[in-house]
């Protein structure tokens, strides 16, 4: 694929890059370019998606109702028991509290919802208008925390001071607020903290018992299923495992900075990138542990036991077929590239909304040459680069998802709404079948744009078969 012929606005050109073409590094990190549609969010939004799986802890947003309508429910993340993060609370500033303060109106917010729902905890999410009309958000909060028994923890989180990146780094300072607060008596010297996973679909609960199979004990979930007590305690924990990087390893690096807990860097999509996840966390611990490499073996060896056969047959199906990546995480897009190639397809387009140049680096590193890299695309450039290569399927979110079919292409829902499981073993069996039944799907024979195309190497064709041609019906006498 390349990126010829594509329109782009001039002040975006060095956030994309071939890789293979010389060894340039892409411009990313920055505040998205005014008046070019960015897929990125705000940094209330990026605080919102770190610390809403959190279940036992009430999240009320101090802003407009427009505020908390968009984030509500944000991301697919499930509760093994409450569900506090489930319900949106908002102070639903008015014309009123823009003018005179809204800080009257937080304060009895509190206090009703405490009182109501008896949470754990409690994070106060600051916004755009809070921001600018200077409410005290942190002297609100420190007033009810000393008249209540739970953390009440005010979120940095207005809008206009930066992307959605930022709004992680404010997510992780909230945290940092609880570490270290709880009591670590018999915590295991075999124990980990897992970091930026939000148990999206259950999916933490996968990798629990995983490491939970290799002897190990989960002191904390960061943020998936999370509970306000593990995370005060998450401190005693010999390891941090840190997937989702951009979103938590902020929080990481603080608690081995306070706490001396090192932190290890994974991801658990696709094949490789499970396995070695579970060798390096079992590499870590085997000094302690002489037989957890091979429990760790042992685990892998009975999953792709089942999992194995079942690609190559798909990749018979899918060999040859091409794909594009466009996620908000970067980190998502090593493992990707990798899942495709089990599949026998190749990526071609490659971006993320908050990716950073060590990232970029490591994915022109990963992906194979001509493949086009792009930082904080916008829908006119991500549609022109899929239509000029015309890809069989895209992987993105939520707001991705309009362009692919307006285009008449497959589409994976890789975002943080989706209900099917993608990580771990199980994950990758799931996305496979997922994409050989989106890009074998009978719908592209009808695409106009797609006529004439097959579908290599399967039993199915997107060959157009013109449809009968009807006589016009006649009005009966």
């Amino acid at each position: 694929m390349n990126a010829e012929g594509i329109a782009v606005f001039s002040e975006r050109k060095n956030q994309i890059l071939v890789a293979g073409e010389g060894a340039g590094s892409i411009s990313c990190d920055q505040p998205s370019l005014a008046g070019a549609v960015s897929q990125r969010a705000c940094v209330f939004c990026g605080a919102r998606v770190v610390l809403y799986p959190i279940a036992d802890a009430i999240h009320i947003v101090h802003g407009p109702i427009g505020c908390a309508a968009y984030t509500w429910d944000i991301r697919g993340a499930l509760s093994s028991g409450p569900e506090l993060h489930r319900l949106s609370f908002s102070t639903d500033m008015q014309e009123k509290e823009v003018i005179f303060g809204g800080e009257k109106k937080l304060e009895a917010a509190l206090r009703e919802l405490i009182a109501k729902y008896q949470p754990k905890g409690a994070f106060v999410y600051s916004t755009c208008v809070a921001g600018v009309i200077g409410d005290d958000i942190e002297g609100v909060c420190k007033k009810v925390e000393k008249d209540v028994s739970i953390p009440v923890i005010a979120v940095k989180s207005e809008g206009f001071k930066g992307n959605k990146r930022a709004g992680y780094s404010a997510a992780c300072q909230a945290l940092d607020r609880l570490v270290g607060t709880g009591d670590t008596t018999g915590i295991s010297p075999l124990s980990i903290n897992i970091l930026g996973d939000f148990n999206l679909a259950g999916e933490i609960w996968l990798i629990r018992e995983y490491y939970e199979k290799m002897g190990l004990q989960v002191v904390a979930n960061i943020t998936g299923d999370g509970r306000i007590d593990d995370i005060r305690k998450s401190h005693g924990a010999a390891l941090n495992v840190v997937q989702c990087s951009g979103a938590t390893m902020e929080l990481a690096r603080y608690m081995k900075e306070k706490h001396g807990v090192p932190h290890l860097r994974v991801s658990y999509f696709g094949i490789e990138d499970m396995a070695e996840s579970l060798y390096a966390v079992a590499r870590h611990f085997q000094d302690i542990d002489h037989q957890v490499m091979e429990r760790a073996k042992k685990l892998v060896a009975e999953e792709l036991k089942e999992l194995v056969p079942e690609m190559r047959a798909l990749k018979k199906r899918l060999q040859g077929k091409t794909a594009a990546v466009y996620v908000g995480g970067a980190f998502k897009a090593f493992s990707l590239i990798k899942a495709f190639r089990h599949l026998g397809m190749r990526v071609t387009l490659v971006g993320s909304q908050t990716g950073t140049e060590a990232d970029y680096r490591e994915i022109q590193e990963t992906c194979d040459p001509g493949t086009v890299i792009v930082d904080d695309t916008n829908p006119l450039e991500l549609g022109a680069f899929l239509k000029n290569n015309d890809v069989d399927i895209l992987v993105g979110g939520v707001k991705e998802r309009p362009i692919a079919y307006k285009l008449g292409l497959g589409f994976c829902d890789h975002n943080h709404e989706r209900k099917l499981a993608l990580e771990g073993f199980l994950g990758m069996r799931n996305f496979a079948r997922e994409v050989a039944a989106t890009v074998e799907s009978p719908i592209w024979r009808l695409v106009p744009r797609r006529i004439g195309r097959t579908t290599a190497g399967t039993p199915l064709s997107t060959d157009f078969v013109q449809p009968p041609v009807l006589a016009p019906a006649t009005k009966e006498a």
